[in-house]
């Protein structure tokens, strides 16, 4: 599953809400019974089929969900599911004729336990444990339209369209983080053809992928090809030496900058020569040492 580790508190409590659902059997759309309604809107997440998924949405959330992007629409089903790939859904009953739930992959197992629903009129809700962690979240579901239809996991209230916003927002400080992660690794990887070859580098491209046995100034097989050629992670990647005070070359600078702004990243990042990252807001073009320091970085 794609990992949303990097998250605002907010943010992170309606991913963890996500984190405790289930995948059982499918049942017909107009289900009288919100237990099989449930099971039959998580089964389709396990096998990651988006338009049964939709029949167990209410109304506006089944329309926002076929306006998601697919990409989108692929993710929300992987956090109901919590796998990355379809799986094989399987259900049995305990002694209580409780349902339990198995959503089986080639990665992975995992086990779901109904507990009673309790329905007051047209509102339903049904405890949900994760047997693999022991973790218990709580479904809502409303009667529309004759059927049992999602509106709520835990406390947090489906809202695809929000869900949406936070996710992509996720995205981009995955990405922004991932970028400040790259320039210090490949900084560092400068540093290492230095003492290798006693020189700077003259491109990024020397230190990309060698033969094998054959590393050279030319292919210091330090880096990636993608980042030999300047990309790595929705970000495209500048490298400058600076002499030092002596007029050697021994120390460099590296910029960040989003391929595709607003999408991949918003700020743009600068690594000065003293190991310092800038960054800034700088709606597409490159930082520079003008740029104010990342939180948390020492004063140069």
């Amino acid at each position: 599953m794609r990992k949303v580790s990097r998250f605002a508190a907010a943010a992170a409590a309606v991913a963890c809400a996500f984190c405790f659902l289930a995948v059982p059997r499918a049942n017909a759309q107009g289900e009288a019974d919100p237990s099989a309604a449930l099971s039959a809107a998580l089964v389709a997440a396990c096998r990651a089929n988006e338009a049964q998924f939709t029949n167990y949405l209410t109304s506006d959330s089944a329309a926002a969900f076929r306006a998601l992007p697919s990409e989108q629409r692929s993710a929300l089903l992987k956090r109901f599911a919590l796998s990355d790939l379809p799986g094989k859904p399987l259900s049995s009953t305990d002694q209580q004729n409780l349902a339990i739930l198995r959503c089986q992959t080639p990665s992975i197992s995992v086990e779901y336990r109904f507990g009673a629903a309790r329905v007051h009129e047209n509102l339903a809700f049904i405890p949900v444990t994760v047997v693999n962690s022991g973790e218990e979240t709580e479904f809502g579901l409303v009667r529309e339209s004759g059927g049992w239809h999602l509106i709520s996991l835990g406390l947090v209230l489906l809202d695809i369209p929000q869900l949406s916003r936070q996710w992509a927002d996720q995205d981009l400080i995955a990405s922004e983080e991932g970028a400040v992660a790259t320039l210090r690794s490949l900084s560092d990887s400068i540093q290492t053809y230095y003492r290798a070859f006693g020189r700077m580098p003259e491109s990024l491209a020397e230190l990309g992928p060698a033969p094998k046995d054959q590393i050279s100034p030319e292919q210091a097989a330090l880096v990636n090809a993608n980042l030999a050629a300047g990309k790595q992670g929705g970000y495209q990647f500048r490298y400058r030496i600076v002499p030092d005070p002596n007029g050697n070359d021994t120390k460099c600078e590296l910029a960040a900058t989003p391929e595709s702004y607003g999408k991949s990243g918003r700020r743009s990042f600068f690594l000065d020569s003293g190991g310092n990252v800038h960054a800034a807001d700088k709606h597409g073009t490159v930082a520079t040492p003008d740029d104010p320091l990342l939180a948390n970085e020492k004063t140069p």
